[in-house]
């Protein structure tokens, strides 16, 4: 331990301060110097490729016991590489969906997109329209994207941005300024475009997904223009698109009316068949029970006559007599003298009913 005087408020304090020893101190500058070579010499010999880069070998001296001098036709993928300084070279390159946005607006652009100006596309007819387009691609070859433009990012100015904006141009220019309004020919140029710049760029190692147009404006001069144009065609799809609704309308009213007719003359219909049935049953009644009747009227009167007959033969007024008993059953008879002073006349009614 050693003791030190520190100055303190307006005196002096002593302190105690550890003492390394010299053997340690030198032992660890020695090791620090050793680390510090360490990781100069790692990040000097070697080179880490991420998971969505691919290298290029690059070599810059020429020995007979080792590849030629130049770029190296072998791709490598994620890992760490052993490089010799000032004799080769790793270039990486990004193997993952890149994407160049042509947009004037910085703001609206993705952070990893590279930008560029919108395109100023001249119409068929002479208009000015601005387009804002977004290119996706890839790289799939960087040997020949190297050996096409050289290292680093110059595919990017060199090659992706003045090719597209060429072919672009070239598809978007054979519209008319009106035709932009429609999306199905706008896709269909942009489509163009793709195939143009993907044959292009597909010697150089790159592959173009996709050439989107995302947004189109017109000089202020042409843009009133065809506003008020399009306002009047709107007016006229209007205007026809009533006309044809009314039109339906109508038919619709025809039809509910044909409809109601129809339904009515089959209710009529049903009415009139219902009473004809009604009759039909009603005369079938009457027939029916004057037929009925008839052969009732009959069966009496051959019921009589052969009663009538029964009479007339032998023996008959025994039933008769038998007849007149069961109906004289229960009469009380008096017997009354018919002759004489006193004797009543049955037929004289007068003399009767003064007795009474």
């Amino acid at each position: 331990m050693g003791i030190v005087d520190i100055p303190r408020g307006g005196g002096r304090a002593k302190v105690r301060i550890p003492v390394i020893p010299g053997g340690i101190k030198k032992f660890g500058i020695i090791a620090g110097i050793v680390l510090a070579g360490l990781l100069f010499g790692y990040a000097s010999f070697t080179v880490y490729v991420e998971p969505d880069e691919l290298a290029v070998r690059q070599v810059f001296l020429g020995l007979p016991f080792g590849p030629e001098k130049g770029i190296q036709d072998e791709i490598f993928g994620p890992g760490l590489y052993f490089v010799m300084p000032g004799y080769e070279r790793l270039h990486l390159f990004p193997r993952d969906m890149q994407l160049v946005e042509l947009n004037d607006y910085a703001s609206e652009s993705s952070r990893a997109a590279s930008t560029a100006p919108s395109i100023r596309i001249q119409t068929s007819e002479g208009y000015q329209v601005t387009v804002d387009v977004t290119v996706s691609y890839r790289i799939v070859d960087p040997v020949a994207l190297i050996k096409s433009v050289g290292p680093g990012r110059l595919y990017e100015n060199q090659l992706v941005l003045p090719r597209a904006d060429r072919y672009l141009r070239q598809a978007l220019g054979e519209l008319n300024a009106e035709n932009f309004y429609s999306g199905q020919l706008r896709m269909a140029k942009a489509q163009q475009a793709r195939e143009l710049l993907s044959d292009d760029l597909g010697e150089s190692g790159i592959q173009v997904w996709n050439v989107m147009v995302r947004h189109y404006t017109y000089d202020d001069r042409y843009q009133e223009a065809i506003e008020l144009r399009k306002i009047q065609d709107q007016m006229v799809f209007k205007n026809r698109a009533e006309a044809f609704a009314k039109t339906q309308e109508a038919e619709k009213n025809r039809v509910l009316a044909e409809g109601a007719a129809k339904v009515e003359v089959e209710k009529e219909r049903g009415v009139s068949e219902v009473r004809k049935i009604k009759a039909d049953a009603e005369l079938y009644f009457r027939t029916t029970s004057a037929e009925g009747d008839k052969l009732l009227a009959l069966a009496e009167a051959e019921a009589v006559r052969l009663r009538n007959d029964a009479l007339k033969v032998p023996g008959a007024e025994n039933l008769v007599g038998m007849e007149m008993a069961e109906v004289l059953s229960g009469t009380q008879v008096i017997v009354v003298p018919t002759d004489g002073p006193s004797g009543v006349n049955p037929l004289n009614l007068d003399e009767l009913m003064r007795g009474w």
